[in-house]
């Protein structure tokens, strides 16, 4: 099993090197061929849809080949999904579509064709279940998300491994017959094997060295992983377009969010500060009226007065970070002068419930100091400290006097390390102690 050795090693080398390419050119693949449409649909489609059955919406299977039929488009759907208006301009089939219910489709610019496509491609994908229980979630009919352990490459592995022992067994009795080789039945594989590793010392330490260095570099990047949650976006029990509040209608986010000054957690709005508004506002159509009948159950309103029979909302938390860091919003908003949608992104452009934004779409937002490490995560946080400033010059530009005595006592107490901390013209966070580990941990 062991003779040839350089054929045995380049053999090795040459199934590494293919392994190797294959798995980067999978890494280098498009993000479009690994996105998660039971999640998409999970997220952007279950308040109003279901695979197999009409609820809020009409039922999505078989509708991307409907669409395609009556309008000899494959983007209609698409088109339809974005932005229904404008699909209703373009295609007869979508107006009527429209007519159809009176409750109007949401609009969706910011999910991509190739996100349309792939929700659709799972709902398709989905069997339509037997009998349920009804509970009231309105999702996918109790089917399960795809995923988990890709066990066929464990498979694929063993029978190699079969194969090759067989394959070099039969290989050797050959040689055995053919007189190139002397039989030694006393020898067990394993005695074999550690027969032929003292004679290749030199090449078993090395390839146990790359085995190990490569274990190792596996480990630290699964490690680096751990705790990335951009594009989190949990489900809601109530579609809060941010879109039409902050944006259509302009409301202050610290209206709702009304610690955000004066607390370390921003708050969630209580049902009575929706119904500041909502006691007038009912809704338009029979889709807004649902929605807002929710607020209602939970304030205990019957349109005239209140019951007293509530039923409170239970909101999912997007961001959520380990207990072991300390972050203040007051800090942050009011100390800081950071603005929400540095970290949180254009609430005035969700349509959908809020979600931990990618640092990819947080950079393309104006204002935005420009990040590299991914959202919620350590580096992400001091690398902001580290490029933030809380003021320019030598005087005090926040008006609260705070960094004016900051400034006061670095220049009384080391003229060299103030000239030096504006250098640059600006004192960062980081220049003052941001990275201190006691700054954000317990």
């Amino acid at each position: 099993m062991f003779r040839n050795l350089s054929k045995w090693c380049l053999n090795a080398v040459a199934a590494t090197l293919l392994l190797g390419t294959l798995s980067v050119n999978a890494q280098d693949e498009p993000k479009e061929a690994a996105i998660d449409g039971g999640g998409l649909f999970s997220s952007q489609c279950a308040t109003c849809h279901n695979p197999h059955k009409d609820g809020t919406g009409p039922k999505l299977s078989g509708v991307r080949s409907s669409w395609e039929e009556a309008t000899g488009s494959g983007d209609a759907i698409i088109d339809w999904v974005q932005n229904w208006e404008s699909a209703v301009a373009k295609y007869p089939y979508a107006a009527g579509v429209a007519q159809k219910k009176a409750t109007k489709m949401n609009k969706f610019p910011n999910v991509s064709k190739a996100e349309v496509s792939a929700i659709l491609d799972w709902v398709d994908a989905q069997v339509e279940p037997g009998p349920v229980k009804a509970d009231g979630s309105g999702g996918a009919g109790g089917s399960e998300e795809e995923g988990g352990f890709p066990w066929i490459w464990v498979i694929l592995g063993v029978l190699f491994i079969v194969i090759i022992a067989a394959v070099s067994g039969v290989r050797r009795q050959l040689k055995i017959a053919a007189g190139e080789e002397t039989s030694d039945d006393s020898l067990s594989y394993g005695e074999e094997f550690k027969k032929w590793s003292w004679k290749n010392l030199r090449f078993v330490l090395i390839g146990s060295v790359v085995i190990f260095i490569s274990l190792i570099v596996v480990a630290l990047q699964g490690l680096g992983r751990i705790g990335v949650v951009e594009n989190y976006q949990p489900s809601q029990p109530i579609d809060f377009p941010h879109s039409v509040h902050a944006g259509d209608q302009g409301i202050d986010c610290k209206y709702c969010h009304n610690s955000v000054t004066k607390s370390r957690t921003a708050g969630l709005p209580t049902v009575n500060v929706c119904m500041n508004c909502h006691k007038q506002v009912a809704g338009n159509d029979d889709e807004q009226k649902a929605k807002i009948s929710k607020i209602y159950a939970a304030a205990g309103w019957d349109g005239e007065g209140y019951t007293g029979k509530t039923n409170p909302i239970v909101w999912n938390k997007v961001h959520v970070l380990p207990d072991h860091v300390y972050f203040n919003h007051s800090q942050h908003v009011v100390v800081g002068g950071v603005d929400c949608k540095q970290c949180h992104g254009d609430m005035t452009k969700m349509e959908s419930t809020a979600k931990v934004q990618p640092i990819s779409e947080l950079n393309k937002v104006e204002g935005n100091i420009v990040l590299t490490r991914p959202t919620l995560t350590m580096g992400w946080c001091i690398e902001c400290h580290a490029e933030k400033e809380i003021s320019t010059g030598s005087i005090d530009t926040k008006g609260g006097g705070y960094y004016e005595e900051i400034h006061r006592r670095l220049l009384n107490n080391d003229e060299e390390l103030y000239n030096k901390y504006l250098e640059d013209g600006k004192v960062t966070v980081k220049e003052l102690g941001g990275w201190e580990c006691s700054k954000c941990h317990y």
